[in-house]
């Protein structure tokens, strides 16, 4: 396969990556510190019954949405402990929206993480995505063994030096990110 002949079409470099192929965290001191959020989701598939039981709140385990919710929120604020090279953030907010598609049957989760801060918080915003739906996927396992998570992505990001992202545009235009 060529190289792309327009160099702006090139792919980007990898940054965690020293000069010698060695891993590293980024250095983001010289970077403004800027207000930024990033917006995640993803789902989670189940049989019509399990669905069912989550939206009645008739889970053996309990309110599976609340304890998922405050799972996710939990997740974003730990996500530099989980992933070696994300940086520890101050997080501003995170919200995390559970809502039930009884038509796929499914449980849609999006997570909004902000802060005001010299990096993204994309990284947070998808762990908490992942961590609340694992956290469906837990507490209803006695019931649904085949619950299958998927379609977790950034939907869309805003703030720091590369700007805004979302998915719809990136998707239209062929761009990856």
């Amino acid at each position: 396969m060529s190289p792309p002949s327009d160099p702006a079409a090139a792919p980007a470099a990898l940054t965690h990556f020293d000069a010698h192929g060695q891993a590293h965290m980024v250095d983001v001191s010289a970077k403004a510190a800027t207000h930024r959020i990033a917006v995640a989701e993803g789902s989670i598939r189940m049989l019509p019954a399990t669905l069912e039981l989550i939206a009645q709140g008739n889970a053996k385990k309990g309110d599976v949405i609340g304890i998922a919710r405050i799972a996710a929120i939990q997740a974003a604020k730990r996500t530099a402990e989980l992933i070696p090279l994300c940086h520890p953030l101050p997080l501003t907010r995170v919200a995390a929206e559970f809502d039930i598609d009884a038509t796929q049957p499914r449980i849609v989760c999006r997570v909004t993480a902000e802060t005001l801060g010299p990096t993204g918080v994309e990284m947070e915003a998808l762990t908490a995505v992942q961590i609340g739906l694992l956290t469906v996927y837990d507490m209803c396992k006695a019931v649904d063994r085949s619950m299958v998570i998927d379609g977790v992505r950034l939907i869309e990001k805003h703030g720091g030096k590369s700007g805004s992202f979302r998915a719809d545009v990136a998707e239209s235009s062929g761009r990856a990110g």
